[in-house]
């Protein structure tokens, strides 16, 4: 099983849809038994937590089920048990390497550099801008990118 770990701030607006989203596109490529996918957020603030309203709302907008994704704390067995780290910017790239140890280092990847032509590497957080729309079609995006990269690596 390839397990993919996506990873924001406080995991309630872009690691989760990013969650909602790839496991949706797993769903739909009939790879369910073979990818696992989860999200966490490097501080605790909002543990326990649903999805910020905006990713809900989003989510929704184009029939993507968000059910049981709540938000939790990454831990460092985490760092050791997924393949794919991947983070939403340098600011949790850099708390993640802080985390993992080296032989680890390597998993962990910002989403859009899976994003062909991308003019930034940095999934804007929608907490502060309101912008989930766009956010979504970041995610959305690089999701398909991702999900072909590991198809390809994993042979699937």
């Amino acid at each position: 099983m390839v397990r993919v770990l996506f990873v924001c701030l406080g995991n309630i607006c872009r690691s989760p849809m990013a969650e909602a989203v790839f496991r949706h596109k797993v769903k739909e490529a009939g790879l369910e038994d073979k990818i696992f996918v989860d999200s966490a957020g490097t501080g605790h603030w909002h543990v326990g937590q649903p999805p910020h309203e905006g990713t809900r709302r989003i989510l929704t907008e184009h029939k993507i089920d968000y059910t049981g994704v709540t938000a939790r704390q990454i831990g460092t067995k985490d760092l050791e048990e997924f393949d794919y780290i991947i983070a939403m910017d340098k600011e949790n790239v850099r708390h993640l390497k802080q985390l993992a140890p080296h032989e680890h280092q390597s998993k962990i990847v910002r989403l859009l550099e899976f994003l062909p032509g991308s003019d930034t590497l940095n999934v804007p957080d929608p907490y502060y801008s309101g912008n989930f729309e766009y956010v979504y079609k970041l995610i959305n995006e690089s999701c398909d990118h991702l999900l072909d990269y590991i198809r390809q690596r994993e042979h699937l």
